[in-house]
């Protein structure tokens, strides 16, 4: 090896340690992105997708019947789910599917899902078919994409309005947002079981690691105001502060543009509004 080449790459050496020396950590939001990483979901012990059976012929000019057999805890969820055995209209042979449970649901319960299925905790109709003022779970988006909103434990959505000819169903969502939808997407008759869970106090830490331990990597969540400044861009400095705006800036490049973007304000609302204004 020839003086230059010893040269170059003892140069080469030290200007890669430098660059190591002066980089810092990828922020945890970032490695969030990454779907190699820590973060993923652990999916292992699931039981199964809860959604309804595939819309067909039975369901969209009759009824099926379907028996609950089972009501089953799925890890990292917290509504349970209804074991359900429905016969194959087509075939010799059983299918079985995961609904997610409502309150009263037990085993043994004939569960019946069509247009002229009755009005009953569990049966699953259109929602152009069930009556205004009806709670109902596990509201299809679309016809036939098995169940999109008001999946919570303790939740249910609300039908509020039809129109004329039953094409659009208008209903109000746990979180008070009124949403249209298709008049011959399905919904299940009921409210979610297990709307008691949060009322258990967690007690110990303890708990709250084996909560989130089958779901993801979210707990425990480290402030970056105690980390180092190599650490996050909140770290360092002589008391917990950040010391800069904690918005993302409407022109911040693709990685960086994660959390608060171009918020006007942060933090709680607080204070009622202006009883003016609810009449305008």
């Amino acid at each position: 090896m020839c003086i230059r080449d010893r040269y170059q790459r003892r140069v080469h050496g030290e200007s890669i340690l430098n660059n190591k020396l002066r980089m810092g950590r990828v922020p945890r939001v970032q490695r969030k992105g990454n779907p190699k990483s820590i973060f993923k979901s652990h999916n292992f012990h699931r039981v199964a997708p809860a959604r309804f059976r595939g819309l067909d012929y039975a369901e969209r000019h009759g009824y099926i019947k379907g028996v609950v057999q089972a009501i089953v805890h799925d890890p990292g969820r917290g509504a349970p789910l209804a074991k359900v055995i429905f016969r194959d209209p087509y075939r010799y042979k059983n299918r079985t599917e995961y609904y997610i449970a409502t309150e009263g649901m037990y085993t043994g319960q004939f569960i019946y899902c069509g247009v002229k299925a009755a009005i009953q905790t569990g049966n699953v109709l259109p929602v152009n078919a069930i009556p205004e003022g009806t709670a109902v779970v596990n509201v299809e988006q679309r016809p036939g994409d098995n169940g999109s909103f008001s999946r919570a434990s303790g939740t249910y959505a609300t039908v509020i309005g039809q129109t004329d000819d039953g094409q659009k169903t208008r209903i109000r969502l746990p979180s008070g947002a009124r949403k249209t939808i298709d008049g011959m997407s399905r919904a299940m008759i009921g409210i979610v079981a297990a709307g008691a869970r949060t009322e258990k106090p967690i007690l110990k830490a303890g708990n709250n690691y084996h909560k989130y331990k089958v779901k993801r990597k979210i707990w425990p969540r480290v402030r970056g105001v105690t980390m180092n400044p190599v650490d996050h861009k909140y770290g360092g400095g002589n008391h917990q502060h950040i010391g800069r705006p904690s918005t993302t800036s409407r022109m911040a490049p693709a990685g960086q543009k994660v959390g608060l973007i171009a918020a006007r304000r942060t933090g709680r609302v607080r204070g009622g509004r202006d009883d003016k204004n609810k009449e305008k």
